[in-house]
């Protein structure tokens, strides 16, 4: 509990024990916490020392806990001083090793592989946790993730801290079960995602300093990846995704109106949330078994569907009600 300001796990129990049990003696505190009466004794000495407890008058040694507000901001101001001591001693090394970078660095130092898909994901979390302005991504199958939680909430939180989250899906992504309701999701908190056929590559590029990009084996599967650092091909990768970025067609989340309310019922000339689901999915460009699958419907419901969309927004072909759904704000 009070490990995060330097306190042993055995210490930190003995202090909420004793504040939970004051007058409290040394062997009373060591059976209540499953410690040696000798370190429960040299322990409760050390807070007295410390400020953390006062010992009682009196033959037997019986100690109180000093009141928490007051013994343990002195340890905590203590410790941010420390952690912004490090972290200035980072930025610094930060510098120090960019400009050595700039003479030293020898073009193999550039790129790293990263073997094994726990080390890759690790890799890609820590990618994520050092971008200071903006996160660029393509999203394309395979996925090295078994999961998606602790990506959404990490991005949750980039989004909440001020990142620019940019995202290209490909298509083929949205034919993944629950991803178009994920991607939705995400875009209502402020990511800006695009839809394209075909994404050149799989990758995640972190401000203009670090990008990492998974290597797919002939197995599908992705057991390895190349990390580059600031460089010619660095820079060619940032350009990459801006020619993706600017072929995509842009995805808008879903609209939900608010129950009982006048002014944000959907108009009657607007499609629900059905329509607006298939219309993106329809944009992204999957074929009627794709987004049967995604929908979790019959083939050919979803054909009818399409159909009568088509229907409503008078256009000939596919790409034509794609196109016609984009002008209309409908995705």
């Amino acid at each position: 509990m009070l490990e995060a300001i330097g306190l042993s796990p055995a210490e930190s129990r003995l202090y909420v024990n004793l504040v939970d049990n004051p007058r409290s003696s040394a062997d009373e505190l060591a059976a209540q916490c499953d410690v040696s009466t000798l370190l429960a004794a040299r322990t409760l000495a050390s807070f007295a020392r410390r400020g953390l407890a006062s010992r009682l008058p009196g033959r037997r040694a019986r100690y109180v806990a000093v009141a928490p507000d007051i013994a343990i901001r002195p340890l905590l101001t203590r410790h941010e001083e420390q952690l912004q001591q490090v972290r200035t001693a980072i930025h610094e090394l930060t510098g120090s090793f960019h400009l050595a970078s700039r003479y030293t660095t020898h073009p193999a130092e550039q790129v790293e592989v990263i073997t094994g898909t726990d080390n890759i994901i690790n890799r890609a979390y820590a990618l994520q946790d050092s971008v200071q302005a903006m996160f660029r991504n393509i999203d394309k199958p395979p996925y090295a993730m078994r999961g998606h939680g602790d990506n959404v909430e990490r991005e949750r939180q980039m989004l909440r801290s001020g990142i620019d989250y940019r995202t290209v899906y490909d298509r083929e992504s949205l034919a993944v079960p629950g991803k178009l309701r994920l991607i939705q999701d995400s875009i209502a908190h402020g990511e800006q995602a695009r839809v394209v056929a075909g994404a050149a590559a799989k990758m995640w590029i972190a401000d203009d300093s670090l990008a990492l990009i998974p290597i797919r084996n002939g197995s599908n599967s992705i057991d390895a990846a190349f990390v580059l650092h600031r460089s010619a091909l660095l820079d060619a990768l940032i350009a990459l995704f801006e020619l993706e970025w600017r072929r995509a067609l842009p995805l808008r989340a879903v609209s939900r109106p608010a129950a009982h309310s006048a002014e944000c019922t959907t108009r009657s000339d607007e499609p629900d949330e059905p329509t607006r689901e298939l219309l993106g999915l329809l944009a992204g460009g999957l074929t009627d078994e794709a987004i049967a699958r995604t929908l979790g419907l019959g083939l050919r419901t979803v054909q009818r569907r399409i159909h009568a969309v088509m229907r409503d927004l008078n256009a000939v072909t596919r790409f034509q009600a794609g196109l016609e759904a984009r002008e209309r704000g409908w995705v």
